[in-house]
C-alpha cells in the first residue's frame, strides 16, 4: 500500500510543530534519541540548560562560569537517572533507553554571550505498535447480503488505525493521546473475493492484519433445527408454556378485579365509603362513561385540593368545574364557577364570586384548590373533561365538614333517578 497515505496525519502533525518553532520527532521505546544544540564553540555563553515538561523541570546544565557539567538524576521522581548524557562541546542532550513516558516537550536555554532564542523538541516515545484483531461486530449470523466487522486496538497512541481494499484506502481514524483504544468497522459482503487488511501505523512502524472472509463471515442457513432452542425443548413445549402462563395471569387478573368488586360492594354496604358508579348517556350518542363519587372531609379555614385523576389535559377540549349546595330540592343545583379550555384561558361564572381570591385552578392537570374554606363551601363539586364536545371524564367530590358528616352517612342513592334523598332533603348528584 502506497507508504505516502499512512504517514499522512504522523506528518502533518510534525509540520504543525515545525510552524509553531517546535521541533519533532518520534522514537521507538528502547530506542535513544538526541536533542541537537546545533552549537561548535560553547565558551562564548554562561550556561546552556536543558528543561522538560511543562513545568519546565530542569534536567540538566553546562555552567561555563563555574566549569561544572550538572545532569538531575533525582528530579521528577528520578525518571531520568543514569538515561541522561550531555555532550561537553555541543551542549546536546541524549536520552537513553527511551520509555512512553518520556513523551513531552523538551526546551533548551542559551544564557549569557550572544543571545539566541530558546529551542523546543517533541518528543514522542512509541512502544511497539500491536497487531490489529478483526472480529465479527454482531456474534450471531444475519439474513442480509453483509457482514459487519470490527478492527480494533488497545493502548496506543500517536497512531492511524485504517482499512485498505487492495492498495486503496477505504475509511481512517487518527489519534494524537496515549494510551487509547480504538476500532473502526467495515461492511463486506459473503461473497467478496476482494483483499481486505486493516493497519495500524505511526512514522516509524506499521502492524498489518489481513481479513479471511471465509472465516468470520458465515451467512445464516435456516432449517428445522433453528426452531428448537439450544436446550433442546420442543416448539411445541414452548408454546403450550406460553398459553398456561397467559391463562394464570388471566385468572389472577380475574381473582384480582373480583376481590376489589366485593371490598367495595361490602364498605358500601357498611355505609363507610360514599362511592358510587353510574353509567351516563351523553347527548344520546350512547357513550358511556362512569362517574366517580368521592368524599372529602375538611374544617373551616382549611386548605383542600380535587385531584382530576390526570396528568395532563392539553389534549382535551374544555375542564369544567360545578358546585351545588347540601341540601336542596332544585332541579339543577350545578353552577359552573371554573372553566379552562384548550388553550388554558381560565374563566368564572355564578358562584366564582363567592371563591373570589380562594379558588386555584392547575393548568397542567386540572386540580381545583379551595383555600380557607368556609362552611357555605360544603356541598359537592363536579368535573367535567369534554373533548370535540363529549364527556371523556366526569367525577363528583363531595366536600363536607362535620356539620354534614350525619347526613351523608344517612343518604340513600338511587342509581334509576341519579338522586341522593335524605328525610325530606332531595339531592341531585347529576346535571
Amino acid at each position: 500500500m502506497p507508504q505516502l497515505t499512512k504517514m499522512k496525519t504522523p506528518v502533518l502533525l510534525l509540520c504543525f510543530l515545525l510552524a509553531k518553532g517546535v521541533f519533532g520527532d518520534f522514537v521507538m521505546e528502547g530506542d535513544s534519541v538526541t536533542l541537537h544544540t546545533d552549537l561548535t564553540d560553547l565558551q562564548k555563553y554562561e550556561r546552556i540548560l536543558w528543561t522538560f515538561g511543562p513545568g519546565r523541570t530542569r534536567i540538566a546544565q553546562i555552567n561555563n562560569v563555574v566549569n561544572k557539567i550538572s545532569l538531575y538524576n533525582d528530579v521528577l521522581d528520578g525518571k531520568f537517572r543514569d538515561r541522561l548524557q550531555l555532550d561537553d562541546r555541543t551542549g546536546s542532550l541524549t536520552v537513553t533507553n527511551t520509555r512512553t513516558e518520556d513523551s513531552g516537550l523538551y526546551e533548551l536555554q542559551i544564557i549569557g554571550g550572544i543571545e539566541v532564542p530558546p529551542k523546543k523538541f517533541s518528543i514522542i516515545v512509541s512502544a511497539p505498535l500491536p497487531v490489529p484483531v478483526i472480529s465479527r461486530n454482531s456474534s450471531q449470523c444475519s439474513s442480509s447480503s453483509s457482514c459487519s466487522l470490527l478492527c480494533s486496538v488497545v493502548n496506543v497512541g500517536h497512531v492511524t488505525l485504517s482499512w485498505y481494499k487492495g492498495n486503496s484506502l477505504l475509511s481512517s481514524i487518527s489519534v494524537s493521546d496515549l494510551s487509547i483504544s480504538l476500532s473502526l468497522p467495515l461492511e463486506v459482503e459473503y461473497q467478496e473475493k476482494n483483499p481486505y487488511s486493516c493497519v495500524i501505523n505511526n512514522p516509524i512502524s506499521n502492524q498489518t492484519q489481513h481479513l479471511d472472509i471465509s472465516q468470520l463471515c458465515q451467512p445464516c442457513e435456516v432449517d428445522a433445527s433453528s426452531l428448537i432452542p439450544e436446550d433442546g425443548l420442543p416448539l411445541s413445549h414452548m408454546v403450550l408454556i406460553c398459553v398456561s402462563v397467559v391463562v394464570t395471569v388471566l385468572v389472577l387478573a380475574a381473582v384480582g378485579m373480583l376481590s376489589i368488586y366485593w371490598k367495595y360492594k361490602n364498605t358500601n354496604q357498611l355505609g363507610q365509603t360514599p362511592k358510587q358508579e353510574y353509567t351516563e348517556m351523553n347527548n344520546g350518542d350512547g357513550l358511556a362513561e362512569t362517574d366517580e363519587l368521592k368524599t372529602v372531609s375538611v374544617r373551616v379555614g382549611e386548605t383542600v385540593t380535587l385531584n382530576t385523576g390526570v396528568t395532563a389535559i392539553k389534549s382535551f377540549d374544555v375542564l369544567q368545574w360545578r358546585f351545588g349546595e347540601l341540601n336542596t330540592d332544585s332541579t339543577n343545583p350545578f353552577i359552573v364557577f371554573a372553566r379552562l379550555n384548550e388553550q388554558s384561558n381560565f374563566d368564572g361564572t355564578g358562584h366564582y364570586e363567592t371563591f373570589r381570591n380562594r379558588v386555584q385552578l392547575d393548568q397542567q392537570n386540572g386540580y381545583l384548590t379551595i383555600n380557607d374554606i368556609r362552611p357555605t363551601d360544603f356541598g359537592i363539586y363536579k368535573l367535567n373533561i369534554s373533548r370535540n364536545g363529549r364527556n371523556v371524564i366526569s367525577k363528583t367530590f363531595i366536600v363536607r365538614g362535620d356539620e354534614t358528616l350525619q347526613f351523608w352517612s344517612e343518604c340513600n342513592f338511587s342509581l334509576k333517578d341519579k338522586i341522593c334523598s335524605n328525610n325530606n332533603n332531595t339531592l341531585f348528584l347529576l346535571k
